[in-house]
């Protein structure tokens, strides 16, 4: 995942930007389907409670999404970055929200300057809205909007290794102030979910969706980074949780910017639909 700079003639940032702050943890959150902006179940209020009981508020937030597939690690730089519907077929209130969250160019130069300096083809990206993989969590999260968030894009084609190494990139944001947060979804089979009468919110969870999402979490307690690095070999129902698996990968990032002794704490365990499992949790004070 190598590449040449290609930020132009932007500032590069140090360290010293940001500078010292209390440490802040990094977070997988699952974001399920748009509607969890407004039906939100128990995930949403565990969301809520663990941005209440941040001890220091973040300077920052660095957001990846499954939402935002480039081919490189491309860094949202606006100031003020509009949200994106980028859904349709959903109740027309949910097109109604709106996340102001502002920008970051002074963050987003300092995550391009830690992703060059690891080698990893990156570019600035002048347009990009937020989507809902990023703003649906935070209006839970950080319903005032007000923490100016970054999105960084996936780069395709990845691996599990080069996420993680991302990840390990990231990690000095950490000591910076900054939130790193890995938007995805535990599970996400969406052929199972439109394949015929849309289940309700709390319809019972499917086996292959508990089976997952518990041999996930017995992994990350353990350590285990090797085996949910191979996970798409040795998780079971692996392919039926996630036919694509963008929107697991994502925690390869989160893994990567955790501490190899950090375990998560995890925030909620709530399935949604009996498809979707909305596990969240955070690696680190909190």
């Amino acid at each position: 995942m190598a590449g040449a700079p290609i930020f132009g003639s932007m500032n590069t940032p140090t360290s010293s930007t940001f500078g010292a702050a209390r440490r802040q943890p990094v977070l997988f959150v699952s974001h399920g389907s748009p509607t969890f902006a407004i039906e939100s179940g128990s995930a949403g209020a565990a969301l809520a409670a663990f941005g209440r009981s941040l001890t220091e508020r973040p300077r920052g937030i660095v957001m990846i999404s499954p939402h935002w597939i480039a081919r490189e690690a491309r860094v949202m730089t606006q100031a003020a970055p509009p949200t994106w519907h980028d859904f349709g077929g959903f109740p027309e209130a949910l097109y109604r929200l709106q996340y102001p969250a502002p920008g970051s160019p002074a963050l987003a130069a300092r995550v391009g300057d830690l992703l060059r300096g690891a080698g990893v083809a990156t570019a600035p990206d002048e347009t990009r809205p937020f989507d809902h993989g990023a703003w649906v969590p935070m209006m839970h999260m950080f319903p005032q909007a007000d923490v100016p968030m970054v999105q960084l894009a996936l780069p395709a084609p990845w691996t599990p290794e080069g996420l993680y190494a991302i990840g390990k990139a990231l990690a000095p944001l950490r000591d910076e102030g900054i939130l790193i947060i890995a938007s995805g979804s535990m599970t996400h089979n969406l052929r199972a979910f439109f394949g015929g009468v849309r289940p309700a919110l709390h319809a019972p969870t499917e086996r292959y969706t508990s089976e997952f999402a518990r041999w996930v979490e017995d992994h990350l307690q353990q350590g285990d980074a090797a085996a949910l690095l191979d996970y798409r070999r040795r998780a079971p129902h692996a392919a039926l949780a996630h036919p694509t698996d963008e929107h697991f990968v994502t925690l390869f990032i989160a893994m990567g910017a955790a501490d190899a002794a950090e375990r998560p704490d995890y925030l909620t365990r709530e399935v949604h639909f009996g498809h979707f499992a909305m596990d969240a949790m955070a690696w680190g004070p909190h």
